[in-house]
């Protein structure tokens, strides 16, 4: 299973055979991409398809030299798991939501 970046939708996305798991995200500028909405089958839900997901999209993000507005609280949650990633995340922005 790939994860794939349709930029046409603005939307990362992941094909499982239950249907099709998004990460919907809206570009701020040309510095950032705020992620909005995280979904995944009801199925797979708690067997790691969003976190598959959205690491793939923060690496994405990260290999473009973007930063990241994580108003999607499981990409906030995600990343606040996962410190690798809070560089991403502009200072003030994770004091809000409370990233630490």
């Amino acid at each position: 299973m790939d994860v794939k970046n349709d930029t046409q939708k603005n939307q990362y996305e992941l094909k499982t055979p239950e249907g099709m798991a998004v990460a919907v995200y809206r570009p701020v500028g040309t510095h950032a991409i705020m992620f909005t909405h995280t979904e995944v089958p009801e199925a797979l839900e708690g067997q790691g398809i969003g976190s598959k997901l959205v690491k793939a999209a923060l690496e994405d993000v990260k290999a473009q030299g973007k930063m990241v507005i994580p108003m999607c609280p499981f990409v906030a949650g995600y990343i606040s798991q996962h410190h690798e990633y809070l560089d991403l995340v502009d200072p003030v922005q994770r004091g809000a939501l409370n990233i630490s």
